[in-house]
């Protein structure tokens, strides 16, 4: 089988790891801000990977902020990416991408705009969403591929940059998948420490393996704790100091997606996107007011509604009744 994708990364293991050996892992205070962090460790021309799975944990503060700092000519994983895709498309930062999952919001519906943005102005290779995984497991590994039988026989594979490989051992046939190591990825944690030691609550999809392949580790963080809480609990870390750049403390950072055991969705922000993307006008309204707009995240989550919000977000994510909880 010949695939016909091109490869947006390299997969050589000994370039990255000659880079990671470099790369600092003292024990420093990482603390910084949004904007900072963006301007400082994304530049124009980079790879980018986002963790979380869908609307959940969504890391929007930075994503809004590489909009606002206009960066452009970005590479993307679009590794069930939803929001955070259309967030990326609002201003047209990246003209490349690894698909598996993009452009839908969920159950809500497909974004106009961002389908054709995708549809004219960006260069896919396909996957599905176990093959990027996969991916990011060989990085991870220091591998350069590693081998996998899903996507066999379908044109997913045809339109990959994966290569058919028999087994050495078994004459198998298998697809060998390369290694991907983005320039830097993004992570919205549950907790953080100063350092970058960083706690998920529940599903971390592969956003262990992701810190590890990337170059660059932006945290940002619902809260920030002290270090007794990973020196005291060593399985409360999830991902460790030395894989971090950044962290940034940003309550209700998900939002206007999902985080587990803290908040829920804004169900209705999302409907409004969609219905937004419609109409150009309504569309470039939409994001001027809730990006361009917008000095910072606190300025977009007061645009949306404050704390009180919020607030009905945590009852939603907790099962209280808003008309008791209030």
């Amino acid at each position: 089988m010949l695939s016909e994708g091109e490869l947006f990364t390299g997969p050589d293991p000994d370039e990255m790891r000659d880079f990671f050996r470099k790369k600092t892992k003292n024990l420093v205070n990482k603390l910084t801000t949004v904007s900072k962090a963006v301007s400082e460790l994304i530049n124009d021309g980079n790879y980018i990977a986002v963790g979380g799975f869908g609307m959940v944990r969504l890391p929007t503060a930075v994503l809004l902020e590489i909009v606002r700092q206009k960066k452009k000519n970005l590479g993307f994983s679009g590794h069930t990416a939803t929001l955070d895709c259309a967030i990326l498309v609002a201003g047209k930062t990246f003209n490349k991408c690894d698909i598996s999952y993009v452009i839908g919001l969920e159950a809500f519906g497909i974004p106009k705009q961002t389908r054709k943005y995708f549809e004219t102005e960006v260069n896919y290779t396909e996957w599905t969403n176990a093959a990027l995984a996969w991916r990011y497991k060989a990085a991870a590994m220091g591998l350069s591929f590693i081998p996998i039988r899903t996507m066999m026989g379908t044109d997913t594979a045809k339109y990959s940059a994966a290569k058919e490989i028999t087994c050495p051992f078994t004459d198998k046939k298998y697809l060998a998948v390369p290694a991907l190591y983005p320039d830097v990825a993004i992570i919205h944690v549950h907790e953080a420490d100063i350092y970058g030691n960083s706690h998920i609550r529940g599903i971390t999809v592969s956003d262990q393996d992701l810190a590890r392949a990337a170059k660059r580790v932006i945290i940002t963080s619902e809260r920030i704790l002290p270090t007794e809480f990973f020196r005291n609990n060593p399985e409360n870390t999830t991902i460790p100091f030395y894989l971090v750049d950044a962290v940034i403390e940003v309550p209700f950072g998900s939002y206007p997606g999902n985080m587990p055991y803290e908040y829920f969705l804004d169900s209705d922000y999302i409907r409004n996107w969609i219905e937004a993307e419609k109409d150009v006008e309504e569309y470039k309204t939409f994001i001027n007011k809730n990006i361009f707009e917008c000095k910072n995240f606190y300025d977009y989550l007061n645009v949306n509604g404050g704390f009180e919000k919020m607030k009905m977000l945590r009852n939603i994510e907790y099962m209280i009744d808003n008309k008791k909880g209030n």
